[in-house]
């Protein structure tokens, strides 16, 4: 049997501005990525591994200066960001498949 709950969240303010910053840095580290793996297609390439994009997308970027504002968020979300790419792009080819 499995449960589910419905829960409904009221941050405060200072609340609901971290968490618009993580979910907008999370947003832009996945585009980031999808752009990344688009790229390598249309050269020929291997798509890039998750280690690359971690430490090109994430890493690096916090140490530019256009994108120094990813280092005043959680690694963490921005990690999963990352997950949620390479989950995405394996549910996608598994449907051409007939896998899934």
């Amino acid at each position: 049997m499995q449960l589910r709950y419905a829960f409904r969240l009221y941050p405060e303010p200072g609340q609901r501005s971290a968490l618009g910053r993580a979910f907008g840095c999370a947003r832009v580290v996945f585009n980031d990525a999808v752009r990344a793996r688009r790229d390598a297609h249309a050269a020929g390439l291997p798509y890039p591994k998750a280690a690359e994009l971690s430490q090109t997308l994430i890493t690096r970027a916090k140490q530019s200066p256009g994108r120094s504002w990813l280092g005043e968020v959680s690694s963490v979300v921005l990690q999963q960001s990352l997950r949620d790419v390479e989950a995405a792009y394996r549910a996608f080819f598994a449907s051409l498949k007939g896998e899934r």
